[in-house]
């Protein structure tokens, strides 16, 4: 059975910048849940940085930029937590790969986890196409990233993953 790393937020856990979570509201995520498929995880959290915390957005570039340390992950007061972010990535990856996941259902627009587009680095609520930090990595390590409102073509992806029996 196909594993698949889920953002903790969209499970209801309230590990958001604001204390918050964002359920999706889903009867296939519920079906995971329920089949034992899920791989709680929270990049943020893991990588260090405390609930609720600043609002972080990534400047000069997007997820891939920060990995290769061209681009940062700054809260609106300007404090450099890219740091946390790419411990909290890397942190994904072994989780992900602990548990032989090969796809991800990630929460879109955040900077660790966004996977189509990310807010552009002004805090002016405007967002960008790009990817945050953790999709970045676990995209360069195979697995394949899907925002929340995406569920359906993860769920296709899984069954494909396991109609294939592609090994890990």
């Amino acid at each position: 059975m196909e594993r698949i790393l889920v953002s903790a937020c969209l499970l209801g856990r309230p590990v958001r910048y604001d204390g918050g979570a964002k359920p999706v509201g889903d009867e296939v995520v519920a079906r995971w849940r329920g089949e034992g498929r899920v791989v709680v995880f929270c990049p943020e959290v893991s990588g260090g940085l405390p609930v609720p915390r600043a609002a972080a957005e990534i400047v000069g570039g997007d997820g891939d930029d920060v990995l290769d340390g061209v681009a940062r992950v700054l809260t609106e007061g300007g404090e450099d937590v890219s740091r946390q972010f790419v411990r909290g990535a890397r942190l994904a990856l072994e989780a992900a790969r602990g548990a032989g996941a090969r796809v991800a259902l990630l929460k879109e627009s955040s900077p660790s986890c966004g996977s189509l587009r990310v807010y552009d680095g002004r805090f002016t609520g405007a967002r960008v196409p790009g990817h945050g930090v953790t999709t970045a990595l676990l995209r360069r390590a195979g697995v394949r990233v899907f925002s929340e409102d995406q569920v359906s073509e993860a769920a296709a992806c899984l069954r494909a993953l396991e109609g294939s029996g592609a090994s890990r």
